[in-house]
């Protein structure tokens, strides 16, 4: 009898699975027929691209790991190792090739050497899925590979020969392994973590003394312990998880740095306490943020520690001196949207390198110098940095009165910009900012006269945690007012005008962004979606999906909660679908996308091309027209995260 129904309801999920293969092979047709008109523009587009990209690579080349004489880098799909005095790259040994191995098609993610550069653990993921491959090589004279991990998320070494890691099944990381390379190797689970909400991983602290397992929900996290000098004693709690506080671990001096929201107001801030007596009832504030101040990233140093902060727009240095007790504050150039910080593994050193980019300008090094406490920028590249181009910050007013920051790019040179075609970009979700970093496509709309806007809207993490809760759950809509608030002012502002207008969103983003499409179509003309999430409801009712229990924390739990069923409903793009003039809409989507489940995108293209000849039937008006809905389903790539040339095809 259990046999019968197993095989009736694999028949069903079969007939599902038939009746979508078959729409997505119509929707490939219906792609190759119109991607076919757009050969010439195509070639153009890609042609320029290929040429911004080979002048600005120079600047994004891989990181290098200085560890002590040597410096680690990946190039080409192989890693080599360098004397850090030695000028010419060229003499460096190479030790590790994905070609050799037989994994050409992978990427490396990340690299970790071992603190006495015995071993070498590397992770690599094709393009086609989310889980990593842990290779754990021997380093000398012959590398040779020692292991083999399959679906591997975070690793790190807490000795020459105890490697700690994560592994992942579903996008979901919930045991810790310890594995060793000593004569007796063993591997074992070192901890579970039973809450489905919450994700694990692993760091060491900047001076090597802890490994922390870091297991975190959308709102609260806990952390534990593993002493380096005893890797095999069982790791000890910091401080028992609480609801809606998060906490981050770094070491110095026998006590432990804590960047947490406990404590009023719920922003972050820099704590401390021993290592003996971690609770909360021992943490001591060392320094707290200002109101709607982002803390982008923090690093810490013997003496010091660096938070990169955003305010108002603008990127700022908090230098802290654990010695003398005081902050500097240093403003950085105006033209700087984002940070990246390269990796300082020795935390004596008395210099700390970044890089900052926006999505017109290719990114810039520079360094903080606490010996001479000022900022340096490093040696002036071949390339000039972009001079064409103009940033402006404003404000909107949304419709409670908030105040919603927009970062605006235009070519210096362009007149009329009433005239000029406006591209509007959104996120708004999981505190997440929108990505501001150099992107090769934006350079060349500006170059060719467009306005790129970065609409800064609740949800979003722009100006701190407030910011993030003030857009999610219950709180969805106010994202929805700040978007359109946002374009309203632009266009009253003379850049543009609703026919030349076009919004682009990825994933997330897709939820605003869909909305705003249903709710002011006449705003834009059109809609460029990159696996956006569109079928809200529908996929938070669906608890067998990996994320959805993990993502109730953002958008709700309509199963349990019938007035957070209804307030999904009010704002699902898919949900609020009508018959109306909408916008032309492009979107791409991916075949292996675990994410966006691709059954929701064709649900939701379906609904809104019927909508869309429904109203163009039933209104018969002169110069009626019928938006294009073009829908591109990507064989190889996964959610949001292609490779150069794929990109680049994209």
């Amino acid at each position: 009898q259990e046999g019968t129904k197993i095989c009736s309801k694999r028949k069903q999920n079969a007939s599902i699975t038939t009746s979508e293969l078959l729409y997505k092979n119509l929707e490939q047709e219906n792609w190759n027929d119109i991607s076919a008109r757009y050969k010439a523009t195509t070639k153009r587009i890609k042609e320029k691209l290929e040429e911004l990209h080979n002048k600005y690579t120079f600047s994004s080349r891989s990181p290098r790991i200085r560890f002590g004489e040597n410096v680690y880098f990946e190039e080409n799909g192989c890693i080599f190792v360098s004397k850090a005095d030695d000028v010419d790259e060229g003499n460096a040994d190479i030790l590790f090739s994905t070609e050799d191995l037989g994994f050409s098609d992978a990427l490396i993610q990340r690299i970790r050497i071992s603190p006495d550069q015995r071993y070498m653990a590397i992770s690599l993921k094709s393009e086609n899925s989310e889980e990593a491959t842990c290779v754990v090589t021997k380093l000398g004279h012959f590398p040779v590979v020692e292991k083999v991990i399959p679906s591997v998320f975070s690793f790190e070494w807490a000795t020459n020969d105890v490697l700690y890691y994560t592994n992942q099944r579903n996008l979901k990381c919930q045991n810790v392994f310890m594995t060793t390379f000593t004569n007796q190797k063993h591997t074992k689970l070192v901890y579970t973590e039973q809450d489905a909400r919450f994700f694990v991983d692993i760091h060491y602290t900047k001076d090597r003394r802890f490994l922390t397992i870091n297991s975190n929900s959308k709102t609260t996290s806990e952390v534990w312990l593993v002493d380096c000098r005893h890797p095999f004693k069982l790791p000890v709690l910091v401080q028992a998880r609480r609801k809606g506080v998060i906490y981050h671990i770094e070491h110095r001096n026998d006590e432990l740095y804590i960047l947490t929201t406990y404590g009023e107001p719920a922003e972050y801030k820099l704590m401390k306490a021993p290592v003996a007596s971690s609770g909360t009832e021992n943490w001591e504030l060392v320094y707290a943020l200002e109101k709607k101040t982002k803390l982008v990233d923090l690093e810490m140093f013997s003496d010091h520690c660096i938070m990169f902060l955003k305010k108002a727009g603008h990127l700022y240095l908090n230098v802290i001196s654990f010695v003398s007790h005081s902050v500097q504050t240093i403003k950085l150039p105006t033209w700087a949207c984002e940070f990246e910080l390269e990796s300082h593994l020795e935390h004596t050193s008395s210099t700390c390198y970044f890089q900052l980019t926006s999505p017109v300008h290719p990114p810039q090094r520079f360094a903080y110098s606490f010996k001479e406490n000022n900022l340096i920028e490093q040696a002036v590249q071949e390339v000039p940095i972009i001079t064409n181009c103009h940033t402006t910050r404003l404000l909107a007013k949304s419709k409670d009165e908030t105040l919603v920051p927009i970062t605006v790019f235009r070519n210096v040179n362009s007149k009329e910009l009433h005239r000029k075609p406006l591209l509007v970009h959104v996120y708004g979700a999981y505190g997440i900012d929108l990505n501001m970093s150099f992107k090769e496509e934006k350079l060349m709309l500006i170059e060719e006269g467009w306005i790129l806007a970065y609409c800064h809207v609740r949800g979003g993490g722009e100006l701190g945690l407030s910011w993030h809760k003030d857009g999610c759950q219950q709180n969805k809509l106010k994202g929805l007012h700040d978007l359109k608030a946002c374009i309203v002012l632009l266009h009253k502002l003379g850049f543009s005008q609703p026919k030349y207008t076009a919004v682009a969103a990825a994933s997330a983003g897709g939820v605003l962004a869909g909305a705003l499409c249903n709710t002011d179509p006449e705003l834009i003309r059109a809609m460029v979606l990159q696996a956006p999430f569109v079928d809200v409801l529908n996929t938070m009712m669906e608890i067998h999906l990996p994320l959805t229990i993990e993502e109730q924390e953002e958008w709700g739990n309509p199963l349990a909660d019938e007035k957070c069923m209804k307030y999904i409903k009010s704002y699902c793009p898919y949900q609020n679908i009508k018959p109306q003039c909408y916008p032309s809409v492009f979107i791409t989507a991916y075949e292996n996308d675990q994410r966006v489940p691709l059954t929701g995108v064709l649900r939701y293209v379906r609904k809104l091309r019927k909508a869309a000849l429904d109203h163009a039937s039933g209104t018969r008006k002169k110069g009626n027209w019928i938006p294009n809905i073009i829908l591109d389903i990507r064989a190889s790539g996964t959610h949001c995260d292609s490779s150069w040339e794929e990109s680049l095809n994209e």
